[in-house]
């Protein structure tokens, strides 16, 4: 089995380290990172960089594909290379999945039209006007198609795609062996539970508010 992990300038880097790190120990898995071109490819913060071994064309047919968020998303949604990728692997993947606001990128190719899929919260809006249907939970299966929502959603969506694949007791060896056991010292992890003048603030500087996303 090969999963592929997409990359492109400005991505997230837990959006694909953490179904590297949990997905990526499917046992007998290929795990490639893929960009238009080789070489590094630099976070949104440019402070670190994964590197791509192959280009997309060297991966026409992953078993599995995978596509991270984050700020270089955005001027991702006009790649016509990048789209016309991900719809000629989406033909023959097994699974078509997504964290954060890669979800968006898999609706831009018109891969969710239609289907319950998810994202970050402040993309929810930006995912219904590409035709999905967008929904706030944490980790989406609509088919073949898995989507989870903002960068850390990713580890979940990793470790619940395993299940599916390799039985619960696989995934749950991968959980303790990773010892992923969440406490975090808040409970502000979504905008139903933190601090109401966080989400304002947030939702006012987001690429998706009103004036700043980009339309259909």
């Amino acid at each position: 089995m090969q999963i592929a992990i997409v990359l492109f300038d400005r991505f997230t880097a837990l959006d694909a380290v953490g179904p590297y790190e949990t997905l990526g120990r499917l046992s007998g898995a290929e795990t490639v990172f893929v960009a238009e071109r080789t070489g590094p490819v630099r976070n949104e913060a440019k402070s670190l960089a994964l590197t791509a071994d192959r280009t997309l064309a060297d991966v026409p047919h992953p078993d599995i594909v995978v596509v991270p968020g984050g700020p270089g998303q955005t001027p991702q949604m006009a790649d016509a290379a990048l789209l016309d990728w991900l719809r000629a692997a989406d033909a023959t993947s097994t699974w078509t999945t997504s964290v954060c606001t890669g979800s968006l990128l898999l609706a831009a190719a018109g891969l969710l039209d239609g289907r319950r899929a998810t994202s970050h919260w402040l993309a929810l809006d930006a995912l219904e006007r590409f035709g999905a249907r967008p929904t706030g939970e944490r980790v989406v299966f609509d088919g073949k198609y898995v989507t989870a929502a903002g960068v850390s959603a990713g580890i979940d969506m990793g470790l619940a795609l395993l299940g599916r694949i390799a039985g619960d007791e696989a995934a749950q060896a991968v959980q303790l062996m990773t010892e992923y056991d969440p406490q975090p010292p808040y409970d502000a992890g979504s905008p139903a539970k933190a601090p109401a003048h966080l989400v304002e603030r947030f939702r006012a500087d987001s690429r998706f508010s009103a004036g700043r996303a980009r339309s259909r």
